[in-house]
């Protein structure tokens, strides 16, 4: 699919454009973590100063276990700590001097990164308080927090539950809870939603709010032609409301426990595979049910974005099934997929909903055949192109128009961590191919990649300022000190970096929306 139709009846479009790949949690300003308040507006500016069309993030929901957006402990849900404590202030439901108190903590440990736990645990506390500040002023009985409140109860107050629950529990995954709850006897939901009414409704505030100031977010981006490209992981994180609500969908055992768990061969990334650990869908289950599931999480997604990747696309044609007892992902096996009826459902129920396919990795001519299918674009990433054939296809000669490429992904090294990685040999490959010399190669990769047939093309913030591996976002299969890098203040007001993406995009014939 080359072009569509959104909701509002405006046309999009894939042919020559190009983005930026920032998550939010990665803007900077003084609360710790990135939020979607004037810095997230400031670097909307910056794109639309640059003639970017597509400002990429990865999953928008709530992080689990070490901060990874793609464990979340639910694929509804949006990420409470994106909330812009600012505008609670606005609003009057947090004192101005709490959040001073904020960030006070905050500035001591200003780095880099950011500690998950530590800034989560401290917002946390911040977003308590301004809940109370609202409820005291009756905000749950405004219009537009009800009607959020009914138009998201399909997936809402399973998610309330959940979440108060996992409070309750001191954090211990659902399986752990008391078997009556792990069953999901009614009496006992019924009496767990009665003792934990008042935690429930904190959990629909904030994720009324997080909804309010994305769609003005996401408002503001429209109005200068910047659309965003949002993720979908193909599989969700066992300790997730949706896995504790759904048990029937998934394959479990009558304790809860996972017969077998999703993950990836040895590969690029690792020698031994990645055991990703998540639980496998129950598909036979899922087709019975006119994959109403996976229509209601696209349909959700897509309230807050313009278009989708699919992460590990290969999934929908084979997984890769590993027995839950096994530490790796060696003994893992291929076990056939739904294939594209997902993906029909998806069109029948929604229309046409305009995708990228994360088809990296072990992928075979049947994947490829599913994804030309579906017509969806495939995607090449730069770095993986200096490999040892000439015609390799991640090179930005051997692209096709209808793909989508990539300098490197948030899995990747940054560029410039790579190129220093590589030996001798492998330097003098890259320097060859681009013609230029170790100074400045970052910059000549991403004029290849801009050149390039690609429809589009996109680049990491990271790679923009030439940062090494210290700002590298994801290092696949380690657990600890990932996803909490953020870019300085300095960076989003480095006027010669987007003036220079700017000249390079419209040389290019790149062009963001309606430009």
């Amino acid at each position: 699919m080359d072009a569509w139709v959104n909701e509002e009846g405006e046309m999009g479009s894939w042919e020559r454009s190009s983005g930026v790949l920032l998550h939010p949690t990665s803007l900077p300003g003084p609360d710790g973590v990135g939020s979607l308040g004037r810095y997230a507006r400031r670097w909307v500016d910056r794109l639309e100063e640059a003639g970017q069309r597509w400002w990429q993030v990865l999953p928008l929901n709530p992080p689990g276990h070490g901060g990874s957006p793609y464990s979340a402990s639910s694929a509804f849900a949006g990420n409470a700590m994106l909330i812009d404590l600012e505008a609670l202030v606005e609003a009057g439901w947090l004192a101005s001097s709490e959040l001073k108190v904020y960030r006070a903590l905050c500035a001591r440990g200003q780095s880099e990164r950011f500690d998950v736990d530590v800034i989560g645990e401290a917002k946390g506390e911040l977003l308590e308080l301004a809940y109370r500040g609202w409820r005291g002023g009756g905000g749950e009985s405004g219009v537009g927090y009800q009607k959020f409140v009914q138009g998201a109860s399909g997936w809402l107050e399973d998610y309330a539950l959940y979440t108060a629950l996992k409070e309750r529990h001191e954090g211990r995954s659902w399986q752990a809870w008391p078997a009556p709850l792990v069953r999901r006897d009614p009496e006992a939901v019924e009496e767990a939603q009665r003792g934990l009414s008042a935690r429930m409704e904190r959990v629909r505030f904030e994720q009324w709010v997080f909804s309010e100031q994305w769609k003005t977010l996401k408002a503001y981006a429209a109005e200068r032609g910047v659309c965003v490209l949002g993720d979908v992981p193909i599989f969700v994180a066992m300790d997730s409301a949706e896995v504790w609500a759904s048990r029937d969908l998934f394959e479990l055992g009558a304790d809860g426990a996972p017969e077998a768990v999703a993950g990836v061969p040895p590969d690029y990334f690792s020698e031994t595979g990645q055991r990703w650990g998540n639980p496998l869908y129950d598909w036979g289950r899922m087709a019975e049910r006119g994959y109403d599931w996976w229509v209601g999480r696209v349909r959700q997604v897509m309230t807050m974005v313009d278009a989708l990747r699919i992460d590990h696309f290969r999934g929908f044609e084979s997984y890769w099934r590993i027995p839950a007892d096994a530490p790796t992902a060696v003994d893992g096996r291929w076990v056939k997929g739904p294939g594209g009826a997902v993906f029909k459902a998806i069109e029948e129920a929604l229309g046409e909903v305009p995708m990228v396919a994360e088809d990296l990795g072990i992928i075979t001519e049947k994947v490829r055949a599913l994804r030309d299918e579906l017509g969806l674009m495939g995607m090449r990433v730069m770095q993986f192109g200096f490999e040892g054939e000439e015609d390799h296809p991640f090179l930005p000669h051997t692209y096709p128009r209808h793909c989508a490429a990539y300098t490197g992904t948030h899995d990747n090294d940054t560029t410039q961590g790579w190129y220093e990685s590589l030996d001798e040999l492998g330097k003098h490959g890259v320097r060859t191919y681009v013609s230029h010399a170790d100074e400045g190669i970052v910059w000549a990769m991403i004029e290849m990649l801009w050149a390039s047939k690609a429809d589009l093309v996109v680049v990491p913030v990271q790679d923009l300022f030439e940062l090494g591996s210290q700002a590298r976002m994801n290092v696949p299969g380690v657990a600890e000190d990932n996803w909490n890098w953020r870019m300085s203040e300095a960076m989003l007001e480095d006027e010669p970096v987007y003036e220079r993406l700017g000249r390079l995009t419209r040389e290019c014939r790149r062009r963001g929306k309606g430009k």
